[in-house]
């Protein structure tokens, strides 16, 4: 990460001097969007945001659309979606973004966020960038209470399921030899690298795969691992850290 990119933090752009607290809130919310753009994208959360029931799928499947840089047909956002930079995020046909869900494509150079076509974001997940970006291939499911974030890239192939409460952690590091500034001042975007799941996984529920180590195709991460480096292709792994325990190919074989 190079620590001289414009801030993206919450807290940086809330005590930069100079700016109103509307001009903060567009930052965050609509990036260099136009005052129509904000006065659309608020008018739209208003009008259909909380609306209950059938009705109110309908009506933000109809409505919601116009905030995104590209949308598929059958596309269904559940009650108080948050959506942030969303003229950077594209969403393939018949995604489902379920209640409470976010995304958040926040950055002033990234390209933002695209979810496939048959993508599911479960309840109370988020999906975000600190000047990253993220790609989920087609056919994937991420359940309720997950956490993707990238500031570098963050690829999940097509496939894929990810278990409830999981956390995807492309980049986010500090740096431990920064005397200079407590932690709580750097802007937490260090990486060592970008992060991938391949394709045909299932990521169990509770599983966090940190900075950098991917996961190869067609792999079982078990409930709870904490992933601290690369899990080759075909391979079961567990515990904290995550090591191999055996062969998807193998398994099969006996």
């Amino acid at each position: 990460m190079n620590e001289s990119k414009p801030p993206v933090k919450f807290r940086a752009v809330m005590q930069e001097s100079g700016r109103s607290g509307f001009r903060k809130y567009r930052a965050l919310v609509y990036g260099d969007r136009g005052i129509g753009t904000v006065l659309r994208g608020e008018l739209l959360g208003m009008v259909a945001g909380g609306v209950r029931g059938g009705f109110g799928l309908w009506l933000r499947s109809r409505l919601y659309p116009a905030m995104f840089a590209r949308t598929g047909n059958g596309v269904f956002f559940g009650r108080n979606v948050t959506l942030r930079h969303a003229h950077k995020i594209v969403l393939g046909h018949n995604v489902v973004i379920d209640d409470n869900a976010v995304l958040d494509a926040k950055g002033e150079t990234n390209t933002g966020i695209v979810l496939g076509d048959n993508v599911y974001i479960g309840r109370n997940t988020i999906v975000y960038c600190k000047n990253g970006n993220i790609r989920i291939g087609n056919n994937v499911n991420v359940s309720s209470n997950c956490e993707l974030f990238s500031s570098n890239d963050l690829v999940v192939e097509q496939d894929t399921v990810i278990g409830a409460y999981s956390y995807l952690l492309s980049g986010g590091e500090y740096d431990l030899q920064d005397r200079e500034r407590p932690f709580s001042q750097q802007s937490g975007m260090n990486t060592k690298g970008p992060l991938s799941i391949g394709a045909n996984c299932w990521i169990g529920a509770r599983v966090t795969v940190l900075d950098a180590a991917s996961v190869g195709e067609h792999c079982v991460i078990g409930a709870g691992a904490v992933v601290t480096r690369p899990v080759p292709p075909g391979s079961v792994a567990a515990g904290v850290p995550a090591r191999v325990l055996r062969s998807l190919d193998a398994a099969a074989s006996t």
